[in-house]
């Protein structure tokens, strides 16, 4: 009897220890929970982290992040209002705002996932499908000046009326007055890439060449302007030094004509009749060769002093 008193003392007591574990759950930080009883939410979220109690066996915990959770669509070829196709790499970043609700319309996040598919794809198509590509590409924080955009260097573009920013914002607006029946809430949308299709490259591409090659031929025609202009001036300081130099030469060759023609004037005029004899002598010595034979009259003035040397 005691042996049997006592298997049942045990049973119970392991049965109470089974009950008070299962009732109750530890919330971890960044989560939420939603009790279920039957399958069949029962009451509001706990949101609160840290041991919470339920009914035992009757009732379960599913636990839902309560963090900001990350969507990820699949990039698309998306034709833009001007029939232009763009290369799209969307994403986005949601939460769940109402587990209870979320529990009831979507259950889990995988299904949340593809509902985001639907939603975000859509509203995506649509916005792009009625902007035209400028609106697509170019952000939204050039400044808009009579019709024309400018850029951050201050460099006029064509104008553009939205933006991408402006766009990803209205794509979030639209979407997230869809999202709150799943208990979703979106918290921003973002074009993680945008890119040209291969034929609109390839023509974006050829008009960038051909730009840079504008601006080269511009930039050489400049240069060649200048060099033109500075090749001017060295020409023009070249004679302007050349003529001065030239006419300094011949001020000092003038003055040393001058002052040699006045040392001569002054030594000829101290022995007029030696210098008649040395000039004389020259005259022989330049005229007279070996092979020299001259005809000379006696009254000749360069017979003179042949003359007097007999």
């Amino acid at each position: 009897m005691n042996k049997i008193v006592k298997t049942l003392l045990i049973t119970v007591v392991v049965a109470l220890i089974i009950t008070v574990m299962n009732g109750f759950y530890v919330l971890p930080e960044g989560q939420q929970a939603v009790i279920t009883q039957f399958g069949r939410p029962i009451g509001q979220s706990i949101s609160e982290a840290g041991l919470h109690f339920k009914t035992p066996f009757i009732q379960d915990a599913t636990f839902f992040e309560k963090r900001i959770l990350i969507w990820d669509g699949d990039p698309n070829q998306i034709p833009t209002n001007d029939k232009t196709f763009v290369y799209l790499d969307v994403t986005a970043r949601w939460r769940i705002a109402d587990p209870l609700l979320f529990l009831q319309a979507v259950n889990n996040v995988s299904r949340a996932q593809s509902i985001l598919d639907d939603i975000l794809d859509g509203t995506v198509r649509d916005l792009v499908n009625k902007n035209d590509l400028v609106e697509i590409i170019r952000s939204s924080d050039w400044a808009t000046t009579a019709g024309a955009v400018v850029d951050k260097e201050g460099k006029k573009r064509e104008a553009i009326l939205l933006g991408r920013d402006k766009i990803a914002a209205m794509i979030l607006d639209a979407a997230s007055k869809v999202t709150p029946q799943y208990g979703i809430e979106l918290v921003e949308v973002m074009f993680k890439r945008v890119n040209y299709i291969e034929t609109v490259r390839r023509k974006v591409y050829d008009r960038m060449i051909s730009e840079r090659k504008r601006i080269a031929a511009e930039k050489r025609s400049l240069g060649e302007g200048q060099k033109a202009e500075i090749m001017g001036k060295v020409q023009r300081e070249l004679k302007e030094i050349t003529s001065a130099a030239t006419r300094e030469g011949q001020e000092i060759k003038g003055k040393a004509d001058a002052e040699a023609t006045r040392i001569y004037a002054q030594a000829y005029n101290k022995d007029p009749e030696f210098y008649s004899f040395y000039k004389t002598l020259e005259s022989y010595k330049n005229s007279l060769g070996s092979n020299t034979k001259m005809i000379l009259s006696s009254d000749s003035q360069f017979y003179k002093y042949l003359d007097s040397a007999h």
